[in-house]
């Protein structure tokens, strides 16, 4: 294949950054442009200490900018887009989701017909299929039962019509006359080093004597380590490039998951935690149906106060089901498809988490008795 250039949206972040990592070491291509609103300093002196010939061009910018994504796309022949809000708390502005997550999207896509980029890649999630219940059982799930979510939540249904706007994107015919090729991957939870989710874990149990939250004791999913969801990314750009493979990938999506085993998110925290003292709350606590009707009311309380007060509950009804469902995924279509194999094995993800952990822990010294009691 020919020299070629990516763009990477989201390059600061926890995907971003790994899925970066992997495509400098690919084979003829010339630069990376990483994009994001803000870089971190650590995370820029990263990527200007990246051991590679590829040239690294680091972009800050906002996506909702159509001038700068026109500038930023300029020369480019694909783009990894992973950029997003997550939030599934209620803690961000419905339309700050919307605009980042939904309006960013379809500004990309339109600047990529503009600057004659041939290939999209979006970053979608699970949550676009579900779940919709925590009474809702998948198990091994796959890409023909054409699952959806039916949540109006800001972040579920953001990525949902994000992912459909890209889709139906393939096929668009470009300014050059080329025609564009899209396809979108549905990781799983993604676990691993520098996870915001697991390090907001973690520090809460430093200050609770080691003590880990319930956050989902009651599901069965299968996460993703970061490495082998980057790895995908990698894969479809290699495959959507390929003029043997791209037919079968146009226009699809793939659910992207590993051979971590299918177990809780508490269950999860707790395994890639317990080297270091942590320990799984024992205390009992509230049968999930009451859990879901007690975030009902709270999100009634929230709609009669919203004219004269921002009240924020703690938890809401799609969090609780996203955190208490059993929904799993079979990664066999992208293993058809992309050639898609996990680079990384659950016991050195496991290992390479937990030494991470380590380090949290080494940050708050003092905070956690790690001595078996």
């Amino acid at each position: 294949m020919p020299g070629w250039t990516c763009l990477v949206t989201g390059a600061g972040g926890f995907l971003g950054q790994r899925i970066v990592h992997l495509l400098v070491q690919e084979k003829d291509l010339e630069e990376v442009r990483v994009l994001d609103k803000v870089f971190k300093p650590e995370t820029r002196e990263e990527f200007f200490n990246l051991q590679t010939k590829t040239k690294v061009t680091l972009l800050e910018g906002d996506i909702l900018d159509a001038q700068y994504l026109r500038r930023a796309c300029q020369g480019i022949s694909v783009v990894i887009h992973t950029a997003a809000v997550i939030d599934v708390q209620g803690g961000i502005p419905r339309q700050t989701i919307l605009d980042v997550n939904l309006k960013g999207t379809q500004n990309l896509l339109e600047t990529c017909v503009q600057a004659s980029v041939p290939t999209f890649i979006y970053t979608s999630s699970v949550d676009v299929a579900g779940p919709n219940s925590y009474k809702e059982i998948v198990l091994n799930g796959h890409e023909e039962e054409q699952r959806e979510t039916i949540w109006p939540d800001p972040y579920p249904y953001s990525k949902k019509m994000a992912e459909k706007a890209v889709l139906a994107a393939n096929g668009c015919s470009l300014k050059n006359g080329g025609i564009l090729h899209t396809c979108a991957l549905r990781p799983m939870y993604i676990y691993g080093e520098k996870s915001p989710f697991i390090s907001f874990e973690m520090v809460r149990a430093l200050k609770n004597n080691g003590i880990l939250g319930v956050t989902g004791k009651f599901s069965i999913a299968n996460p993703v380590y970061v490495g082998n969801a980057a790895w995908a990314h990698i894969l479809a750009a290699r495959g959507l490039r390929d003029p043997k493979k791209s037919p079968s990938i146009q226009g699809q999506f793939y659910y992207i998951s590993d051979d971590t085993p299918h177990q809780s998110y508490d269950d999860l925290n707790f395994t890639v935690s317990k080297d270091w003292g942590f320990h799984l709350d024992s205390s009992w606590s509230l049968p999930l149906p009451m859990l879901y009707w007690i975030a009902f009311l709270l999100e009634t309380v929230s709609f009669l106060l919203r004219p004269f007060y921002n009240y924020q509950p703690p938890f809401n009804r799609h969090l609780v089901t996203l955190s208490n469902s059993v929904f799993t995924f079979s990664y066999k279509k992208a293993q058809r498809d992309l050639g898609y194999e996990p680079l990384v094995s659950w016991e050195e993800a496991r290992q390479k988490t937990s030494q991470w952990i380590g380090s949290l822990v080494e940050q708050h010294k003092g905070t956690l008795n790690t001595k078996t009691q």
